[in-house]
């Protein structure tokens, strides 16, 4: 273009889209990056809830037995063996209780490592008992 020549209407109008995109686009970036950057306050971060994998009430022995076969088989029930310190009480639920909350707590206690065909539920009380520590 030469000097003091005018630009055409359409550039100008093409011009003035790609600003427009760009800058809505770009407060959006923007927006959405500051609020992943945001760390929580210390308030907030202090209450952060742990939470633990039990079964459900509602679960059948089957299902019991079941989820502690396989939890057992893909990682260490030692703490559900005679004389450990979750062996008593000695019987399916609670067993189950700790041995689901194994898995859960080794695979990163992520929703779905306490499904259990529907038998699990993730509870925000802390199910230790004497000395057996839920962790």
């Amino acid at each position: 273009m030469a000097r003091g020549a005018q630009p055409s209407s359409s550039l100008v109008l093409f011009s003035l889209g790609i600003v427009l995109l760009c800058f809505a686009s770009g407060s959006t970036t923007v927006r959405l990056a500051e609020a992943q950057t945001q760390s929580p306050s210390p308030a907030t971060a202090s209450t952060a809830q742990k939470t633990w994998c039990v079964p459900k009430p509602s679960a059948d022995e089957k299902a019991l037995q079941g989820n502690i076969n396989y939890v057992c088989a893909n990682v260490s029930c030692s703490v559900i063996q005679p004389g450990a310190p979750c062996f008593n009480p000695n019987n399916l639920f609670s067993h189950a209780a700790v041995a689901m909350n194994l898995y859960y707590a080794y695979n990163g206690r992520h929703p779905w490592n306490c499904y259990f065909a529907n038998s699990g539920i993730i509870v925000q009380s802390d199910p230790s008992y004497g000395s057996c520590t839920f962790y």
